[in-house]
């Protein structure tokens, strides 16, 4: 009788906690992202041909070869495109690497622009050719149109845009781009090392990362401003099995191919790696909660009941929402014998690993390294680097970024924002505590699919904004 109850005073806990939140997602008035470019064909069209003539000059990079040439001509490119840069800014250029310096007012709060020349390749068919630079269909067409040479090219022209008008910032500015960013190269790290040698501590570095995201979650429309204030570690990782090998015919048990995929299958089918929502992820759900239909308004609005199903949900509703909430892990190559009847004396599966700052590199990775010694596997770490320390979502700097974005897309919802891959600006972490993720570009899902994928494109109705983006932070260094 009295385990009744309590099942029935739980029970009626539940449901007041439950329509308390419903009476509070009711009171919350609803908004909408009505944000959308406004209209400036004379802009809009001369920053299309720019950008058309950046697509058209070939800069896939890749490890292990010298490709500077590939560099030093696309430098002509943008040197033609911006004489007022390059007339008045320091420029130095360090194996294909760029740095401008663009001397303000004043020193004691420098700001970086930055972005990377370096593509990925384009391969299989497309419907205009991947260095064609097309301007077709309201777009620029080709491989780096979004990723990320319309953000190069947003900033040159800020800057020529405010040399033309005899302007001088009130801070140091620093216009950087590396060339080896697609693979995780050394241009970066030459160009923050110059800073370093310089005594340059930057006050903000903005970078690639987010963006103007349209319906950045199912369920919630328009378009949204979301700023990435970390980025995940990462680690490339190899498991090895290893047998005497021997005729297929007589196969033993536990061979190296079964190893592996038992190990593979437990690490995607158990939950080895914590769930937690971070504080810069509950801020998103805070923001986007208004703009959301009822039933995820009343979840992202009240995670104080609802967390516990939203760490079981997450993963479901999406592979970008469930990387945002523990580490992951992909599996990505395999390699065993040479011939079908041939039991392999060696296989191997590799992986790529991304942490999350809860359960970081050196706890992922042992987590991982005993699943796989459960099962009789060599752990081999290839690369690793740990997750970057989160920008202060309630700091100055981050507040900044916020009114520029408030003062440039009015009706645009900023938001912070979890960036799951890697950029270069976590190179800069060392030298700024303030490095935020942002291309002030619209990303919509053909331009997310396009991003290392077929069609690259970009719509360049937005290009005036991301020009106009980089004006504004620029003067906002103003204290």
């Amino acid at each position: 009788m009295i385990i009744l109850w309590v099942v029935i005073g739980c029970l009626g806990l539940l449901l007041f906690l439950l329509l308390a939140a419903v009476i509070r997602t009711l009171l919350e008035p609803g908004k909408r992202s009505d944000y959308e470019p406004a209209p400036n064909p004379e802009r809009a069209e001369e920053y299309a041909k720019k950008l058309s003539a950046m697509v058209r000059c070939e800069t896939v990079s890749a490890p292990d070869e010298d490709l500077q040439y590939k560099f030093l001509a696309f430098h002509a490119v943008l040197e033609k495109l911006f004489p007022l840069v390059h007339r008045r800014l320091e420029k130095t250029e360090i194996d294909g690497n760029l740095l401008y310096r663009w001397k303000g007012e004043q020193s004691d709060r420098p700001l970086v622009l930055m972005s990377h020349q370096d593509v990925v390749p384009a391969e299989g068919e497309w419907l205009h050719e991947p260095f064609s630079g097309d301007i077709a269909d309201g777009k620029v067409w080709g491989r780096g149109a979004s990723d990320t040479k319309c953000s190069v090219m947003a900033f040159f022209q800020a800057v020529e845009e405010l040399l033309a008008e005899g302007y001088t910032p009130p801070q140091d500015v620093y216009l950087l781009t590396s060339c080896t960013e697609e693979w995780g190269g050394e241009g970066c790290p030459k160009l923050v090392a110059e800073l370093e040698k310089r005594g340059v501590k930057p006050w903000l570095v903005c970078d690639e990362g987010g963006g103007i995201i349209t319906d950045p979650i199912g369920g919630i429309h328009g378009n949204f401003a979301m700023v990435g204030v970390f980025e995940k570690g990462k680690a490339d990782v190899r498991f090895t099995a290893t047998s005497e090998g021997g005729h297929s015919s007589t196969p033993k048990a536990h061979s190296p191919v079964a190893r592996l995929a038992a190990f593979v299958n437990e690490a995607e089918t158990r939950p080895i790696f914590r769930r937690k929502i971070p504080k810069e992820v509950a801020a998103m759900f805070e923001t986007l909660a208004p703009y959301a239909s009822f039933p995820l308004k009343l979840v992202f609005s009240n995670l104080w009941l609802f967390r516990p199903v939203l760490l079981k949900a997450l993963p479901l509703i999406s592979a970008q929402a469930g990387a945002m909430i523990r580490t992951t892990i992909a599996f990505t190559m395999m390699s065993g014998s040479d011939a079908c009847n041939v039991m392999p004396q060696k296989a191997t599966v590799s992986a790529n690993m991304r942490f999350i700052p809860h359960q970081g590199m050196k706890e992922s990775l042992e987590i991982i390294r005993k699943l796989a010694s459960k099962h009789g596997l060599e752990t081999e770490v290839l690369t690793a680097n740990d997750y970057t320390e989160p920008v202060d979502i309630h700091g100055e700097a981050f507040r900044t970024v916020q009114q520029v974005i408030e003062k440039t897309f009015p009706g645009c919802a900023g938001s912070p924002y979890v960036m799951t891959g890697a950029t270069d600006s976590r190179f800069c972490q060392r030298i700024c505590p303030n490095v935020v993720r942002f291309a002030p570009v619209i990303y919509g899902p053909e331009q997310m699919k396009g991003m290392h994928g077929l069609n690259e494109n970009i719509e360049y109705n937005c290009l005036p904004g991301a020009v106009d983006f980089y004006k504004n932070l620029i003067e906002a260094m103003r204290r």
